[in-house]
């Protein structure tokens, strides 16, 4: 078999395992186990359910370099996780996001050995959780608190982010809105508020506020629900929304006008409360800082020209504490988040080359 049937074989492992954000353990022990097999020094899973594993360098006070994968998906265990595998395409739900990705970790060690390449830093692989949704990046918070600043940086590995470094953080703050009402009969107490009307004013409201084009800032109501039947005025509504910018002080002045609304919206008889149920921090390194050169230079060194670009992902939590970071990508492909998510086979081999590279370049050949 060839290393990418290898590296496609054991991120299709991955990805029959259900890893819901919050519910990562199986996936874990399953990495935890493969760290153990393949003789890395010093392998752990933390509180959290992060998982980790040492390939020491050489040189003892060297910084270590730190790749991480994220182990969590967006689907739920009922999700049907069948794959489906065409000549130059592997369809499944989570393949690309992040099951490549959480591979790699191994290919990138592959791939080091195979050229009997050792490096000056010890490089720390981990397996982290709750990259996704109302994860809020804990797992990376705590990947972050346990190596502090005493590190050389990070790669993250996102799957089907190939040929883009991204070296800057978009900061995010999300909230779940609840509206709330006494609530009654749809004709006897027509008249009195219910908590669907209510929330969907207020709905309308957030979202008529005008956005920048530059920065790009972003709002988005991702769920609403609410009632108890076609003819009951409700007593309860929810609904989550999600601010983004690429401008932490935009980000600001946007959260502070939204707060205000929110803070406003209640009256006699409507309850409104806001609760914050996740921030993802800002932060960048220059598009010349030496992380990303030796990004740069490792994609062009497999004929590809990168593309820099932000993003809101685990580089989130170093970027913002001023610790060197780029996010970097194992294929193409399409459908994330989606029961139709794909990844292109023919890219891979390229993708692991110019990963194996970076860390070569980061972690210093020894």
């Amino acid at each position: 078999m060839t290393f990418t049937d290898n590296l496609l074989d054991l991120a299709i492992q991955i990805q029959q395992i259900p890893a819901p954000t919050f519910a990562e353990g199986p996936r874990g022990e399953f990495v935890r186990g493969l760290f153990i097999r393949e003789n890395l020094e010093d392998v752990f899973m933390d509180s959290l359910g992060n998982v980790y594993a040492r390939l020491p360098g050489k040189q003892k006070k060297a910084k270590a370099l730190i790749v991480s994968a994220h182990l969590d998906t967006v689907f739920p265990p009922s999700i049907n996780l069948q794959v489906k595998r065409e000549a130059q395409r592997v369809f499944g739900p989570g393949i690309g996001d992040n099951s490549i990705g959480v591979a790699a970790l191994f290919g990138i060690l592959w791939a080091l050995r195979e050229r009997k390449v050792g490096t000056k830093r010890d490089i720390w692989l981990v397996a982290n959780v709750g990259e996704e949704g109302l994860g809020d990046l804990r797992g990376m918070r705590g990947v972050v608190e346990r190596f502090g600043a005493d590190v050389s940086g990070y790669l993250v590995l996102e799957g089907l982010a190939l040929g883009h470094v991204y070296h800057r953080a978009i900061g995010v703050k999300r909230y779940r809105i609840t509206a709330r009402t006494k609530g009654g009969h749809s004709w006897s107490d027509y008249g009195q508020p219910s908590a669907v009307h209510e929330l969907a004013g207020l709905v309308t409201q957030l979202t008529s506020i005008s956005l920048p084009r530059h920065p790009r800032t972003t709002m988005n109501v991702g769920t609403i629900h609410g009632g108890t039947g076609v003819n009951v005025l409700a007593a309860e509504a929810k609904c989550e929304l999600d601010l983004r910018s690429e401008d932490p002080l935009t980000l600001g002045r946007l959260v502070h006008e939204v707060e205000n609304i929110l803070t406003d919206a209640g009256r006699e008889g409507v309850k409104i409360q806001a609760e914050v149920i996740g921030e993802r921090p800002a932060g960048e390194i220059p598009a010349g800082h030496e992380f990303v050169a030796q990004a740069v230079k490792s994609l062009r060194e497999v004929g590809m020209e990168p593309v820099m670009t932000a993003g809101s992902t685990d580089a989130n939590i170093p970027l913002s504490r001023n610790i060197p970071s780029v996010v970097m990508g194992i294929t193409s492909g399409g459908g994330a988040h989606t029961v139709e998510e794909y990844i292109d086979i023919e890219p891979i081999e390229r993708g692991m080359e110019s990963l194996a590279r970076f860390v070569e370049l980061t972690a210093g050949n020894g």
